[in-house]
């Protein structure tokens, strides 16, 4: 379907100019993190990739320059486009990433969009740190570059009035086991299988994803809890960032392409593409709650929100559309959540999250 009955068109060209900006975002070889970075560069910001090595990265690179190539040839005043080697499964590599960005002679930071993220994995934990792979990609490594950045983004804050802290999460979230966010998929593990197993038991249940779904949670408890700790700081700059939270609906993408394998071929073959092209929006619609918060003007958006397609709209109509603001649900703003996950977080990257 791609985007032929798409609103992304409309939708981007009222996005605001955000030349010399910069602009952080994980996980850019494909999906909405691409689209949000070519998107960005038209714009005229400078775009900071953050992606594990890959075959994938180098690719997606080289084909975001020519989409940037082509945009400036036809009159935009496009943006820098530069990749900095960033593997979320492995704490060390993402102090890397923050260091490299520092020494490259940034010194101000506009918007960090937590994007990348993966679904459904087997219950391993990574190899350099022990925590649950999904956990740590999709979270704990964004908590640790979000704590290392900070101050780059105070500075940005300082400087053009506002800042943006976005998470991206999924409509994931409200589907958690017990309805809540779950301690021990915070904890290091001692060796793999200890959080459910790799059985699946019908649509997005069973051990993976319910490891994935305490993830999708964690990136709105942690923009809940980050909007507060912003606002309750005395320093203006800091109240001035915008912590927002976006999900994409149910968008074209490869985050689950490892789940329908040769040996599923009716799956893989027509079951999944008929869903697509029945259900799914494309990427280029999916990234719109993304680049509200990214890029949207800062009278138009609001912190501690989360935007995408309204979950108010029939089950059928819900996972589509504009990028809306999504009223919370208790479990995103449990207090009791919000304390358990910072606290665990800042123990799991070891340092303190500091505001001051």
């Amino acid at each position: 379907m791609g985007n032929i009955f798409g609103r992304f068109n409309k939708f981007e060209k009222e996005l605001p100019n955000v030349e010399g900006k910069v602009f952080v975002i994980t996980g850019t070889t494909s999906g909405t993190g691409y689209i949000a970075a070519e998107t960005v560069a038209k714009h005229g910001g400078e775009v900071l990739l953050l992606n594990r090595a890959s075959s994938r990265s180098v690719s997606s690179y080289e084909k975001l320059l020519k989409a940037n190539a082509a945009a400036s040839s036809g009159g935009r005043q496009c943006g820098k486009i530069i990749p900095i080697e960033c593997d979320l499964q492995d704490f060390q590599s993402v102090q890397k990433a923050c260091d490299k960005i520092k020494s490259l002679g940034y010194t101000e930071i506009y918007c960090l969009s937590n994007n990348a993220g993966i679904m459904a994995m087997d219950d391993t934990m990574t190899q350099s740190d022990g925590y649950e792979i999904q956990m740590q990609t999709n979270h704990l490594s964004h908590f640790l570059l979000t704590t290392e950045l900070f101050p780059l983004l105070l500075a940005g804050s300082k400087k053009y009035g506002d800042a943006r802290i976005v998470q991206h999460s999924s409509a994931a979230r409200l589907m958690t086991e017990h309805n809540t966010l779950e301690e021990k998929y915070f904890q290091k593990q001692t060796k793999n299988g200890q959080l459910g197993g790799n059985e699946t038991s019908g649509m997005m249940k069973g051990g993976p994803f319910f490891r994935y779904q305490q993830t999708k949670l964690a990136n709105s408890v942690f923009t809940h809890a980050l909007h507060e700790k912003l606002q309750a700081s005395n320093n203006v700059d800091c109240q001035n960032i915008k912590a927002t939270c976006a999900h994409p609906g149910i968008a074209q993408s490869n985050l689950g392409e490892h789940l329908y394998t040769e040996s599923n071929f009716i799956v893989r073959k027509f079951v999944m593409p008929m869903f697509i092209f029945c259900i799914a929006q494309s990427a280029e619609d999916g990234s719109m709650g993304l680049l509200r918060g990214m890029m949207d003007s800062k009278t138009q958006i609001e912190s501690g929100v989360l935007y995408g397609p309204s979950l108010k709209l029939p089950k059928s109509q819900r996972f589509s559309g504009l990028a809306v603001a999504n009223p919370p649900t208790p479990c995103e703003i449990d207090s009791q959540s919000k304390t358990m996950l910072w606290d665990l977080s800042e123990k799991a990257i070891g340092r303190k999250f500091i505001i001051p």
